[in-house]
C-alpha cells in the first residue's frame, strides 16, 4: 500500500492540507466544499474534512472558503524570447502558472538540437514544469535551403525521444499544405511516439485547413468564432490566445458552446516582460475569458485540465488523488486573483508574493556573441534600374503588404526617402552557418513612419538573424554594428549614429538576462525613441521584428530576397 492511499484512509498524515475551501473538480465544472489532503508531493485525497490526517507536521492552509483550483497550464507560449525565463519564472508562478508548453523556435533556430537543449537545461529545476516542443522551423526549405540536414536533422528529430519534449512546434501551413518539406520526417516520428504538432494556421481556411488538419494537432490562430468552429469541425484542438502578441479570446467565447469546452485550451503565445509585471501570466488569460463571457468554471478547465489532456501531462491538470500536488488558492475567482500557489507540492506563493526568487546561469561559450554579422555600410548599398520597385507596406500587427516604392536615386543606387515614407530595410544571417551567398538581403519599407536613424534587433521571428530598418546606411550600419557588439540585442541609433537606446539581448542574442523590471525598463527606451524620431505604428517593436515572419501570409524578408509568401517564392526588387 503506497503512501498515498494511507492518508486516503485515515491511516497516516498528511505533509499538507489546504483547508475549507471550495475545490474544483475540471471534469465535471463543479466547485464543491472539501479539503486537499497532500503527501510526496502528490494529492493524496478531497475529503470533506482533512481533519484526521492532520499531525504534528502537517502544515495547513486555510484556504478561507476561496477557489481551490488546478494549477494554470499555458498550452503555447515563447520562453526563448526578450527574457530568458530561469529570471522571471516566479512572475509566472505569481499568476498562478505552474505548467508551460514553450516554442524553442528562436534558440532551436540558430543552435538547433543544441538550442532546445540548453532551454530544457535551464528550466529543469525550477518549481515549474517546462515542456518544449521540437522547432520544425530548421527543416523548412520554402524559401532557403534548410538548415538542419544530414546529423543535425536526425539530433532533431531524436530530441521527440525526451519525456520533457511533448512534441513538434508551430509549423506554418505555408510551409507543409500541398508541398513535400524535410520536415515530414519529424512529423512521423511524432506520429509513432503519440505527440501532438502545433500548427500555425493564420489564414488557412477550406481545403487547405482540411488539408492541414492531416499534420497538425492543434493550432491558436483561430481569430473568428468561424475560425474556431473551422478547427473544431476538423479535429484541431482550439487554443485561444490572449498575451503581449494578440487577443482572440472573443473568437474562442462566441464558439466554445458550439464545439464544447473540452475542445478548447488557453495560452498567452508569450507575455513580454512589461506584461508579464503588471498583467501576470495565466491568471490573466483566465481573468479576460471570463470577462468574455466564458464560465469560470470552464476558464479555468480550459487552462487546467484540457491543456493536460491534449499534450499528455498526465499526473495534471486535475486536482483528482494521485496527480502532482499543483493548486491555486484564489481570493477573487471572477477576477483570478492569486492568492497562494502549491508547486508540485511546495508553497511557492503566499499572500500574492513569491517565495522563490530568480535563478541565473552561464550557457556554453557559443550562446553568448551569436550575432556575427558584416555590419560596413556598402551592406545596405541598393542598386538597380530607373523606376518604382517592391516594397514591403506594413500595415500593422503581423500582417505586411507588398507595395511599390520610388527611392531617391544617388549615382546609379537607392537611397531612403523617409520624407515620402520610403524606408530602407534588410535582414542579415547571423546563423552560425551563414555563408557569404546568405548573408543577407536589403530592400524597402513603407508605412513605418521612421524619419531619421535607424534600429535594429537580433529577434527576429522564424529565422537567425539580425534586421535593420533605416533612413541612412550609415545609420543602419551603426545599430547593426552595435547590435553585434552586445552579442545581440535592440538598439535605436540617431542620424549621427549616437545610440539612442539599447537593450542587451546576451543569451542566444535572443533573451536578456537583466532583472525583469530592468528589461521591460529598456525596451520601453527603445519604443520612446523609435516614436520620437519618426515610428508612428501602433506596435513599433512588434513592426519590426515580425518583417521576417512568413507564419503570416503576406510580403516579407528572406536572407535572399523577399518572401512572397502566399506564392511561396523569392522575389527581388524588380516588380515585375
Amino acid at each position: 500500500m503506497n503512501d498515498l492511499q494511507r492518508v486516503a484512509l485515515g491511516e497516516e498524515p498528511a505533509d499538507l492540507v489546504v483547508a475549507d475551501g471550495r475545490v474544483l473538480c475540471p471534469e465535471t465544472g463543479e466547485f464543491r466544499s472539501r479539503d486537499v489532503a497532500i503527501v510526496n508531493n502528490r494529492i493524496a485525497a478531497l475529503p470533506e474534512s482533512a481533519e484526521g490526517v492532520v499531525g504534528p507536521e502537517t502544515e495547513v492552509i486555510n484556504a478561507d472558503d476561496h477557489a481551490v483550483v488546478p494549477g494554470f497550464i499555458d498550452a503555447h507560449t515563447h520562453l526563448d524570447l526578450l527574457q530568458s525565463y530561469e529570471t522571471v519564472y516566479h512572475r509566472s508562478l505569481e499568476g498562478g502558472t505552474t505548467a508551460v508548453v514553450t516554442e524553442c523556435s528562436s534558440i532551436g533556430g540558430a543552435f538547433g538540437a543544441a538550442g532546445v537543449e540548453q532551454l530544457l537545461a535551464a528550466t529543469a529545476y525550477l518549481p515549474v514544469t517546462v515542456r518544449a516542443t521540437v522547432p520544425p522551423t530548421p527543416l523548412f526549405d520554402t524559401f532557403e535551403p534548410p538548415r538542419a540536414t544530414g546529423r543535425e536533422a536526425d539530433r532533431l528529430i531524436g530530441l521527440l525521444e525526451d519525456d520533457r519534449v511533448i512534441g513538434v512546434g508551430e509549423s506554418g501551413w505555408i510551409h507543409a499544405v500541398g508541398r513535400d518539406t524535410p520536415a515530414e520526417a519529424l512529423y512521423e516520428r511524432a506520429r509513432e511516439l503519440g505527440k501532438p504538432v502545433t500548427g500555425h494556421g493564420a489564414g488557412c481556411r477550406g481545403a487547405k485547413l482540411a488539408a492541414f488538419a492531416s499534420i497538425v494537432d492543434d493550432d491558436h490562430e483561430a481569430i473568428s468564432t468561424d475560425g474556431v468552429v473551422a478547427r473544431a469541425e476538423n479535429g484541431i484542438h482550439v487554443v485561444g490566445r490572449y498575451g503581449s502578441i494578440r487577443d482572440d479570446i472573443d473568437a474562442l467565447a462566441g464558439g466554445y458552446e458550439r464545439i464544447g469546452v473540452a475542445e478548447c485550451s488557453l495560452s498567452t503565445d508569450g507575455m513580454w516582460p512589461r506584461d508579464l509585471l503588471h498583467e501576470g501570466h495565466m491568471n490573466a488569460v483566465v481573468r479576460r475569458a471570463i470577462e468574455a463571457g466564458i464560465e469560470p468554471a470552464d476558464a479555468v478547465r480550459m487552462a487546467t485540465l484540457n491543456p493536460a489532456r491534449h499534450f499528455g501531462f498526465a499526473d495534471r491538470g486535475s486536482l483528482a488523488p494521485g496527480n502532482v500536488a499543483d493548486v491555486v488558492l484564489l481570493s477573487d475567482l471572477e477576477r483570478v486573483a492569486v492568492r497562494t500557489v502549491i508547486s508540485g507540492g511546495e508553497v511557492v506563493v503566499r499572500n500574492g508574493s513569491a517565495t522563490v526568487g530568480p535563478r541565473h546561469r552561464e550557457y556554453p561559450d557559443r550562446f553568448y556573441g551569436a550575432a556575427e554579422i558584416r555590419t560596413d555600410p556598402e551592406r545596405f548599398t541598393v542598386t538597380g534600374r530607373e523606376g518604382p520597385v517592391r516594397a514591403i507596406r506594413y500595415e500593422g500587427g503581423l500582417l505586411s503588404s507588398e507595395t511599390t516604392v520610388e527611392p531617391r536615386r544617388d549615382g546609379g543606387g537607392f537611397r531612403a526617402d523617409p520624407d515620402h515614407d520610403v524606408l530602407k530595410v534588410a535582414l542579415l544571417d547571423r546563423h552560425p552557418d551563414a555563408s557569404d551567398e546568405t548573408e543577407g538581403f536589403t530592400g524597402f519599407l513603407a508605412g513605418f513612419g521612421l524619419e531619421r536613424g535607424a534600429a535594429a534587433t537580433s529577434i527576429t521571428w522564424e529565422r537567425a538573424g539580425v534586421l535593420v530598418v533605416g533612413a541612412e546606411e550609415e545609420a543602419m550600419s551603426r545599430a547593426a554594428e552595435r547590435v553585434r557588439e552586445l552579442g545581440g540585442g535592440w538598439v535605436v541609433v540617431d542620424e549621427g549614429g549616437e545610440v539612442t537606446a539599447e537593450l542587451p539581448l546576451r543569451i542566444g542574442a535572443t533573451c536578456s538576462d537583466l532583472d525583469l523590471e530592468e528589461t521591460a525598463t529598456l525596451l520601453g527606451t527603445i519604443e520612446r525613441a523609435l516614436r520620437s524620431q519618426g515610428a508612428d505604428v501602433e506596435r513599433p517593436l512588434l513592426a519590426v521584428q515580425t518583417l521576417s515572419f512568413t507564419g503570416v501570409p503576406a510580403l516579407k524578408l528572406s536572407f535572399s530576397g523577399y518572401a512572397d509568401v502566399l506564392n511561396r517564392e523569392l522575389v527581388g526588387l524588380d516588380p515585375g
